[in-house]
């Protein structure tokens, strides 16, 4: 079968590897429709993490089912699934508790699980024609057959789920104002969820034209971070006082205002100033145990100079950590399915799988409007 394998900094390939077979009785073998680029896919695709050349990428995944292990039980050949990014046993205590984000079972020595992500389990993803799921029955989840809503469905396996869990996180809730610092595709799926949840004005601060626009077209406000601070001039638009909520959408790869240099604290700081004294952030931009690529030492350890001091004095409040993406998947499928949402507006491209080393390039040059890509093996 045909995959998209790294092959080294700025370098994937689509080469033929060996299709996956059942492993494990709880196992399910899907025929890829439709695979995502993730903005944590670049940080592969960069070099900034410890990934060896030949893993093959892709966590945002859907498909038809095309064959099941024996001890599956609610699933069969045929059916039209999405796979959240997260793999996850279903019964070990985080998993019970909803954290399948943070599963114990899947990848031991450390928390969580995910499809062709470095470090986070043996599990090669899903840019390829076929993807084995483990703990099929749990992980995944049922859609309407056919091909309607195809681009909002895939959108399940991660970004719209993450997007609503940054507004969880943060507590939005409806009548509140909400900065979103990081207009890419999380950024602009936190800012469609905070509006979802009923938030009076949110602002989604960024510098790139096109994700300001997609920001202005789905009734948000756009800040230009090029333009002057972004937190005085969210504060000029709220009689000085800030936002209620907070959300990074941005994580270690954030540049400062006036400057092209990477600062990996700066919207960690920025959200400080922002958010009115007693309000909420929510952090679900990655922020990693080290980053090769940092800009200083501290960095490159995954330590950050953030202004603790000034939270504590505003007593603000603060969750992170990555997505548990079956805690919101259901409901945000049936919003889908009922026309009460339609996150697939963040899409800028669909290509066949076969151009993903040129929509890996394009995507993360940010350049010809490329926002999120979706690829069909």
């Amino acid at each position: 079968m045909k995959a998209v394998v790294y092959k080294g900094p700025f370098t994937v390939a689509v080469e033929e590897i060996e299709r996956p077979g059942i492993q494990h009785p709880n196992d399910a073998i899907v025929r890829i429709t439709s695979t995502a680029i993730c903005g944590s896919d670049l940080h592969m695709y960069e070099g900034r993490t410890a990934a060896e050349p030949g893993i093959v990428f892709g966590h945002e995944n859907m498909g038809i089912i095309e064959e099941i292990g024996q001890g599956v039980t609610s699933l069969k050949k045929g059916d039209r699934v999405v796979m959240p990014f997260n793999v996850a046993c279903g019964f070990c205590t985080n998993c019970v508790e909803g954290f399948t984000g943070y599963c114990l079972t899947v990848n031991p020595g450390f928390a969580g699980g995910a499809y062709g992500y470095v470090a986070m389990g043996p599990y090669k993803g899903g840019q390829a024609d076929y993807l084995r799921v483990p703990y099929a029955d749990f992980n995944c989840l049922k859609l309407p057959p056919g091909e309607e809503h195809e681009s909002d469905f895939i959108l399940l396996a991660d970004i719209f789920p993450t997007g609503y869990h940054g507004c969880e996180l943060a507590q939005v809730r409806p009548g509140e104002s909400v900065a979103v610092y990081g207009g890419g595709p999380v950024g602009l799926m936190a800012a469609y969820s905070a509006l979802i949840r009923g938030a009076k004005k949110v602002f989604v601060v960024d510098r790139i034209a096109e994700r300001l626009q997609k920001a202005e077209e789905i009734g948000a406000v756009p800040i230009n971070f090029a333009e002057g601070d972004p937190v005085e001039q969210i504060k000029d638009r709220t009689e000085g006082i800030g936002t209620d909520k907070g959300v990074d959408a941005v994580g270690y790869q954030a540049t400062a205002h006036g400057t092209e240099r990477e600062e990996p604290a700066t919207v960690l700081n920025s959200l400080v100033g922002t958010v009115r004294a007693t309000g909420a952030v929510g952090v679900p931009g990655l922020y990693v145990p080290s980053d090769p690529g940092g800009p200083d030492e501290q960095a490159k350890h995954g330590m950050l100079l953030v202004a603790i001091g000034k939270l504590f004095e505003k007593g603000l409040r603060i969750g992170t950590g990555q997505c548990n993406v079956k805690r919101y998947n259901r409901f945000l499928r049936d919003m889908i399915i009922e026309g009460r949402a339609k996150p697939s507006f963040v899409v800028s491209h669909e290509m066949p799988l076969d151009q993903a080393p040129s929509a890996y390039d394009k995507f993360d040059k940010r350049i010809e409007g490329y926002t999120k890509v979706v690829l069909h093996p």
